[in-house]
């Protein structure tokens, strides 16, 4: 318009330029406002021809501000076409644009705005024609073009400097929005919680954060930071920055969440705020509660162990000592337990202690507490007794508990207990000497037969304390060699020869003398003492059986304890490549009663056994079960019958048909017999006139060192007489050695 130079005067409206000018701006905004809004069904469409719309009445009102000295004749159906050609392509312009939130699109938007612009503004243009009229004059207010011209370029210089202006805050908004963006997605990859704030509100918070404090869906921007943590002020988070504080976190839902914060500063959008890290320890939370309780309980019965009974016990003394009341401890252990886990197995063994802890913990009051120990090995607590006597009930109601086997044992599982009592202020004055004559009682009752209860008394600590000598001395008495072995000759019937020793066991006590093994084999086997006395027999006796001239046979015998541990045939696998010895040489002798407590486990290892070659005799043969299906499944290589049936056949006819009895089914069985115990000439007689196969005795010789029989081991003879005498019969020389 500005360019347009007629031939006549002509000048410019300031008013109705202003108003166009103000009419572009508002129907542009409003087009704008409408197109980008959500809200407003097909509005990119509606706000672009609204855009369009403006760009007309711009237009028409710049042509009513433009006054000439002359007439302006307009062309309809221009005039209409600029108006359709303007809304049309201005309706178009806002789709395109905002299509796609690319340069692409927005490029192509532009154009397509720029097209809406030049088709109405040049069709428009078109439309008008001017016819001179010298009488029309120009009002005194109209701006010349020249001076319109520079208003107009000082407004566009100003308008593009608002667009250079807005593109630079653009571009820094931009970048903000990508910066924090990219620290959105960093922060909501993080597993911990993480969240922005000023001095008291939060302004930004990753996702983890979202899910750990807004459990209902809630944001938590715009949220105060008291309201996730109520408990903490501002200057514990900024006093200790970098360092963990543990807080509790309350969640939009009213549960509490236990966190650890971490606090430190950094420059979000310009400004200085906090970052606090939330990380949820709850699982370590729960990691040291079943530490702290495994601690302080039993894993399998989660009865509180020895640590929490001994700190219950000293605060309970604490509390008894100046009170009129008395303290009882309890020691319980269980009767034959060991014969469960033998024959039921561990899991039954496990079960069984179960139903124990379960059984005393439902009988006992709030105040009163059972533990345990060890192994099946129990202690309760019983304070506040008016009198030592109420201890018992106690005692007698647990008593009455192990009546009913449990529901889940198998059949066959009796549960049984002995218990130990001791009483404060009567029976010791502290902890530990109460503790001592608890368990003092305890062994007492083990010993009066089991399944009941003993109250201390002064003469079972004296007991107690000899048996833990006693047992104590048993355990080293290999590294203080006070074990020594004797070896007592064992002789063919038929040939009248030696054709091998068994090593027994001696104990030389310095202090209480030679202790016979019936005392301290059972002690040993019990302690658990037997494993290494009984290898050290094996290895010593094996030792000396490889130095003889002669291959003559060694017997060993082997306890249950050996048979079952699990490593026996290892051990002797062992002993023979060490020792050299033969393995045909070696004869274990095992008795009856230590295959039937695990029949499974005890073939097994007598199988292994077999496999080294080494021989195997059932020992003690008519003492125990005398089971013949016991014959038949294990791999005996020989029967020795106790001296207990040898004895009396010569006077006794009853006996006498057991040991014939005897020999027949070993004949059945085409398995060598050796009678043991032979004392006797009639004894003897009787043995040969059934055919026995060999001897042991003292008629043959007593048990003694090795040195007493060198005439057997070194090949100087291996005759066990000098001479026969008539019809054959064999008559024994007795060695007299001590």
């Amino acid at each position: 318009m500005l360019a347009f130079q007629p031939a006549v005067p002509s000048g410019y409206n300031i008013a109705l330029t202003i108003v166009s000018l103000v009419a572009a701006i508002a129907l542009t905004g409003t087009g704008l406002a409408i197109g980008i809004s959500p809200r407003v069904p097909n509005g990119r469409w509606i706000g672009g021809a609204i855009v369009g719309g403006g760009i007309a009445v711009m237009h028409y009102t710049g042509m009513a501000a433009f006054e000439i000295a002359g007439r302006l004749v307009w062309d309809v159906p221009l005039v209409a076409a600029s108006i359709i050609f303007g809304g049309l392509f201005g309706a178009a312009a806002l789709p395109v644009a905002l299509r796609a939130n690319t340069i692409k699109w927005k490029a192509l938007g532009a154009v397509v705005l720029t097209v809406a612009i030049c088709s109405h503004h040049f069709t428009a243009m078109g439309a008008v024609a001017i016819i001179p009229d010298p009488r029309i004059g120009i009002s005194a207010m109209a701006l010349p073009a020249e001076w319109m011209a520079v208003g107009v370029a000082l407004v566009s210089i100003f308008i593009i400097l608002l667009a250079v202006i807005g593109l630079a805050l653009d571009l820094r908004d931009l970048r903000r929005a990508g910066e924090a963006a990219r620290m959105q997605e960093l922060a909501d990859a993080a597993v911990e919680g993480l969240i922005v704030c000023d001095e008291t509100e939060i302004v930004a918070a990753n996702r983890s954060f979202a899910a750990l404090a807004c459990v209902d869906g809630a944001q938590p921007v715009g949220r105060l930071i008291a309201s996730f943590f109520p408990t903490v002020c501002q200057r514990e988070l900024t006093g200790s920055p970098q360092h963990p504080l543990e807080v509790a976190l309350c969640a939009t839902d009213g549960s509490t969440v236990p966190v650890e914060l971490i606090q430190h500063s950094i420059l979000y959008a310009g400004k200085p705020h906090q970052v606090l890290a939330v990380r949820d320890i709850r699982g370590r939370k729960r990691a040291e509660e079943e530490i702290h309780f495994l601690a302080h309980h039993d894993p399998l019965t989660k009865l509180p162990n020895r640590t929490s009974f001994n700190e219950k016990l000293e605060a309970e003394f604490t509390k008894s000592r100046g009170a009129d009341q008395c303290l009882a401890v309890l020691f319980l252990d269980l009767d034959r337990f060991k014969e469960i886990n033998d024959l039921f197995g561990h899991l039954v063994g496990d079960a069984v202690l179960q139903c124990v802890a379960e059984k005393i913990r439902s009988i006992l009051k709030p105040e009163q507490m059972v533990a345990r120990l060890g192994g099946d090995e129990f202690a309760v607590i019983v304070p506040g007794l008016p009198s030592p006597a109420y201890a018992t009930r106690t005692a007698e109601a647990i008593l009455n508990a192990f009546n009913d086997t449990g529901a889940n044992l198998p059949a066959g599982v009796t549960i049984g207990t002995s218990i130990g009592i001791a009483v404060f202020p009567n029976d010791a004055a502290d902890r530990e000497t109460l503790l001592s004559h608890a368990d003092a009682a305890l062994y007492e009752a083990k010993m009066q037969g089991r399944g009941l209860y003993c109250v201390f008394e002064p003469s079972m600590g004296e007991h107690l304390r000899d048996r833990r000598q006693f047992e104590h001395d048993i355990r080293h008495a290999i590294s203080r060699k006070e074990l020594r072995l004797v070896y007592q000759p064992q002789a063919e019937l038929l040939s009248n020869k030696v054709f091998g020793f068994e090593a027994l066991l001696r104990w030389d006590h310095p202090d209480r003398g030679a202790i016979p093994p019936a005392v301290f084999i059972p002690i040993a086997e019990e302690c658990g003492a037997i494993l290494k006395i009984g290898e050290w027999v094996l290895r010593t006796a094996c030792a000396e059986a490889a130095t003889w001239q002669q291959p003559l046979a060694i017997s060993v015998n082997v306890s249950a304890m050996q048979l079952h541990g699990g490593n026996l045939p290892e051990l002797v696998r062992e002993v023979l490549k060490e020792t050299g010895l033969d393995p045909i040489r070696l004869e274990l002798e095992i008795t009856e009663s230590c295959m039937i407590k695990d029949i499974a486990r005890a073939l097994a290892a007598l199988r292994q056994l077999k496999s080294l070659g080494v021989q195997i005799a059932m020992d003690d043969f008519g003492t125990g079960y005398s089971s013949l299906s016991n014959l038949r499944a294990f791999p005996f290589d020989k029967i020795k019958v106790d001296q207990s049936l040898v004895r009396a056949v010569d006077t006794s006819d009853e006996a006498a048909a057991v040991m014939r009895a005897v020999f027949g089914l070993a004949r059945g069985l085409k398995l060598p017999v050796l009678a043991e115990g032979v004392e006797t000439d009639a004894e003897l007689g009787f043995l040969r006139a059934e055919a026995c196969d060999a001897m042991q005795g003292y008629l043959l010789g007593r048990p003694c060192p090795i040195s007493e029989f060198t005439q057997h081991t070194n090949g100087e003879s291996r005759t066990a007489a000098p001479r026969w005498l008539g019809k054959g019969e064999l008559r024994v020389i007795k060695n007299t050695a001590a």
